[in-house]
């Protein structure tokens, strides 16, 4: 059953509202983390507060909650070709997939039984990849035949260049280039790492003298590696060698309404990122939104 957003956070949409608007309203007191955008325009977003999922229409900005959540965040979170939201559950230790289009729990995984957080997933062909930035590990869904998920997950310990330290570890994944590795960004560091996926060996990706510091969400296209560097209210974007071993910083995103971006989806000729505002105290009534650039 769909669960309504509420009267004040669901924003009607006059005749006057242009089509695909630059910003997106969320519902107040939401306090977004990941974003992930499916068919028909349609956008995802997780609660940090409650774990809910809001789904929101980007051709008129109206939206709705699917799903209540857990009362344990939802972070980072991604959409297969198959309508099944990733979602990473942050200080509860778990990973869940859900039916975009019902909002119905088709799977939960409990993935650390300790002090954990579960912070971002990628996808590949044939698994989900979930980030702990306070365990050094990598944990795998391997699809079965026909995408099947699996009963349990698999723990990859993460060694090699990427050593943890205080604060925020391993943040954003995406899959490299080359399709044969993940890469990782590290919050604390602002480090990026090369990681084989079967062995979860990191290698230090070159990028000079470069910091991508407070690095959260990553987008790779071709080669083409966006980082979103949430604090900074950055997005910095690099070209990267054929097998990610090395990358070039050739631009830098930055918009007068970012307020602590911290994950990003493309759709069509735009990038979208919500604000997480962390430097702003949450409240029942503080207002969320999604902000939309252009690519540039």
């Amino acid at each position: 059953m769909l669960v309504a957003a509420p009267a004040a956070a669901a924003q009607a949409v006059s005749a006057s509202t242009p089509a695909f608007p630059t910003e997106v309203a969320l519902p107040d007191g939401f306090q977004p983390e990941g974003i992930a955008i499916g068919s028909h325009a349609a956008a995802y977003f997780g609660s940090r507060a409650t774990g809910a999922i809001y789904r929101a229409d980007l051709r008129t900005g109206q939206g709705q909650i699917i799903n209540p959540g857990p009362g344990t965040p939802s972070l980072g979170l991604k959409i297969d070709g198959r309508g099944r939201l990733f979602v990473s559950g942050g200080t509860g230790g778990d990973a869940r997939v859900i039916d975009s289009r019902s909002g119905q729990v088709l799977a939960s995984y409990q993935l650390a039984s300790g002090a954990a957080f579960i912070n971002d997933v990628a996808l590949t062909r044939h698994a989900a990849y979930f980030t702990d930035s306070t365990n050094p590990v990598l944990y795998k869904l391997p699809f079965g035949r026909g995408g099947a998920l699996p009963s349990e997950a698999v723990k990859i310990p993460l060694s090699g260049d990427l050593v943890y330290a205080t604060g925020i570890n391993a943040n954003g994944i995406a899959p490299a280039p080359d399709g044969e590795a993940l890469l990782v960004i590290q919050s604390n560091t602002g480090k990026l790492f090369r990681v084989d996926s079967k062995t979860g060996v990191a290698t230090l990706v070159d990028v000079g003298t470069e910091s991508l510091a407070n690095g959260d969400g990553l987008l790779v296209e071709g080669r083409t590696l966006y980082v979103v560097q949430n604090r900074l209210n950055t997005v910095t974007v690099l070209n990267l060698d054929r097998h990610a071993k090395s990358g070039k910083v050739v631009r830098r995103l930055v918009d007068a309404r970012f307020d602590v971006p911290t994950t990003i989806a493309p759709f069509r000729d735009r990038l979208y990122l919500p604000n997480a505002r962390f430097t702003t105290t949450p409240t029942p009534t503080t207002p969320y939104s999604v902000i939309a650039i252009k690519r540039r």
